[in-house]
């Protein structure tokens, strides 16, 4: 019968070789339960905003049924990890197509959760269900299931013992490899995913040599239930050291095609690297005119000995819009919009126009802080690593410190040193009318900023691991006024995770700057250092933090004049609720100094909890926070909402 074949190919009799189609296809298939699971509903903190919970498809002969889960060791862990993975479980709340789909749907999830058993070393567990009280096996192909619903399903487990490896042998072009290195260690972890992960760090090994075809042709494993060892042979053929052959592209419509294959930057010739293949599809996936992007070699050489690369790929709408927001009861409310081109002339030119009003509650009309600005973007000009932009814009501000109305053109090149490591460098030219506490100022400032930025997080949007490091550069000369100085600026963030599910974040910032050259007043006010705000330290006003105007006869009495130096740094610890939601505690400290290194005689420290909901657009925020030594004037407590993680 079904089971007890099953059972006996798990269990593996002494000695026994486990089916390696078995093996594969039970990985296989453990993964497979997540991957046709899409999202159909939009919500955010539990109210639906679009869409519907599951897709709208008829159910023929609908059956519900309920699941309860039996452990024989009672290990809670395992049991939660196997729920995980049971399609019985995950779906208990939709019925199936009648007693059929039942079944054929608890036969597939017994595969699963056998799997799950490998992946756990457990290679002689047994696992049984068991629907309406009679074994799965020993129900007749057309069993109905006529009583009351739910149809009760139990899940019986007995994990079985766990088993370490033992004999390890490579053979073939792996041969003179170590199995240590790659973590295959006699009495180490034999779960199948520690054999997987071997297999594909030995592969990627021989393929960083140059060697394309390098793949495991055989795989031999042994389960020993005398002694709970698994041994494991695997024979390895590497193939020749090759370079790279034609590169075909298909999928593309709109944007160039001989645009598309130079933007991989895979000279024909050179020598096959698997980095530089993820690099490709990276750098494609960057020019964000693609949905997907798959750079595939072929699976044997050319007539020249190299190797062919398939480059697919699905293009993306060309034209985006939309719409966002900021609020905070000591800045008021903001609003912003936008609206760009992705593929302007089909070489992936970006084209953006975009618009804000800020300030919406806390100011007077005529005090509303508006930016305007066009930007253009053309990847691949000095290599496929590179990209010009340019762009105008126009600011007619009014915070605390100074009214401002400027208009700024600018043009410049980036380039991508490696995929952490990117530099810039442009040409700008700034006309701008200031009033501030020193009077009112024209100035026509021309710049060379500079910039360098180091990251290597795991995630733009919302990192747990890395580190990222930005240092910038700006020389500077007032065209009207004869003054030069040099605005300099570090600043550095790190993130850890404290466990391995990342639940626990711990995320730290610092930044620091420096204008010389000139003194604070030939300094133009929006160039100057201000600290305070929800993307600053949070707790006090936009701006807030450093030294105020003291004449009292001034309209700015009391207002930040800003300086020519600040220091900053924030710690937060990122808390994982749930899935999608998270509070995080967090600390910021402060200070601006009118001289050109930080006086940090007078830090400002504020510090608060922040409410976190995770989106795939990146995580909603919310963050209250009080000033911890406040000085007179400033406000008791602050609350900001945005897009993204403070930092």
């Amino acid at each position: 019968m079904q089971a007890q074949a099953l059972s006996s190919s798990v269990k593996c009799v002494p000695g026994r070789t486990l089916s390696r189609a078995l093996f594969c296809a039970l990985l296989c298939s453990s993964a497979f339960v997540w991957s046709g699971q899409g999202a159909q509903a939009f919500e955010i903190f539990g109210i639906k905003l679009w869409g519907s919970d599951k897709e709208d498809k008829q159910i023929v002969n609908p059956l519900r049924y309920s699941v309860t889960f039996k452990m024989a060791d009672g290990d809670d862990d395992l049991q939660e990890k196997l729920e995980n993975v049971s399609a019985l479980k995950n779906d208990e709340d939709d019925p199936v197509s009648g007693s059929l789909g039942l079944m054929t749907k608890a036969r597939g999830d017994r595969e699963q959760l056998v799997a799950a058993l490998y992946g756990e070393a457990r290679y002689d567990g047994v696992v049984d269900i068991s629907i309406a009280g009679q074994s799965l096996d020993e129900l007749p192909p057309d069993a109905e299931f006529k009583g009351p619903q739910p149809v009760p399903v139990v899940v019986s487990v007995d994990p079985g013992r766990k088993f370490t490896l033992g004999n390890i042998r490579l053979k073939g072009d792996a041969a003179g490899l170590a199995s240590a290195d790659f973590g295959l260690i006699a009495g180490g972890d034999a779960s199948s995913g520690a054999i997987l992960k071997a297999e594909a760090l030995i592969v990627r090994t021989l393929k960083d040599d140059g060697r394309p075809l390098a793949k495991v042709t055989d795989r031999e494993i042994v389960a020993d239930h005398a002694t709970t060892t698994l041994d494991v042979t695997l024979t390895v053929v590497a193939g020749p050291v090759a370079g790279y052959g034609d590169t075909t592209v298909e999928g593309t419509e709109a944007v160039d095609r001989d645009f598309t294959e130079y933007m991989t930057g895979l000279k024909r010739g050179r020598q096959y690297s698997p980095k530089e293949i993820e690099d490709a599809r990276d750098r494609l996936l960057g020019l964000e005119v693609f949905n997907s992007v798959t750079v595939k070699p072929a699976e044997e050489l050319d007539a020249e000995g190299n190797i062919p690369i398939d480059v697919k790929v699905s293009e993306r709408k060309p034209r985006y819009f939309g719409i966002g927001g900021t609020v905070s009861n000591t800045d008021g409310l903001g609003l912003e919009g936008y609206w760009g081109h992705r593929n302007l002339f089909g070489k992936a030119e970006n084209l953006r126009l975009e618009g804000s009003i800020s300030g919406i509650g806390s100011n007077e009309i005529s005090k509303l802080n508006y930016n305007a600005g066009i930007m253009f973007q053309k990847p691949g000009v000095l290599g496929p690593n590179s990209k010009f932009f340019t762009g105008v814009r126009t600011v007619y501000e009014h915070p605390d410190a100074y009214d401002r109305f400027s208009i700024n053109g600018s043009a410049g090149v980036s380039y991508e040193l490696d995929k952490r490591q990117t530099v810039s460098a442009e040409l700008a030219l700034d006309y701008s009318k200031i009033t501030d506490s020193f009077g009112k100022h024209d100035y026509l400032i021309a710049s060379v900023p500079l910039k360098y930025v180091f990251d290597n997080r795991d995630s733009k949007l919302n990192p747990t691991t890395g580190f990222r490091f930005l240092a910038s550069a700006e020389p500077s000369y007032d065209i009207n006024g004869g003054a030069a100085f040099l605005k300099l600026k570090g600043e550095g963030s790190t993130y850890l995770a404290l466990d391995d599910n990342a639940r626990f974040v711990l995320a730290g910032r610092a930044a620091m700057g420096s204008i010389v050259g000139a003194s604070l007043q030939d300094v133009p006010a929006d160039r100057r250092f201000y600290a305070g705000g929800g993307g600053s330290v949070r707790g006090y006003a936009y701006q807030g933090i450093g030294p105020k105007v003291t004449d009292k006869n001034s309209s700015f009495y009391g207002e930040p004049i800003g300086g020519l130096s600040y220091f900053e740094t924030s710690a937060e610890l990122r808390i994982g609720i749930t899935d999608t939601i998270g509070i995080v505690p967090f600390v910021d400290a402060g200070t601006v100094s009118t001289k050109q290194f930080p006086d940090f005689s007078h830090v400002k420290v504020g510090a608060g909890v922040g409410l976190r909901y995770i989106t795939p657009f990146g995580p909603l925020r919310i963050d209250a926070a009080v000033p911890l030594n406040p000085d007179p004037g400033d406000p008791s407590y602050g609350i900001y909402a945005g897009i993204g993680q403070a930092f």
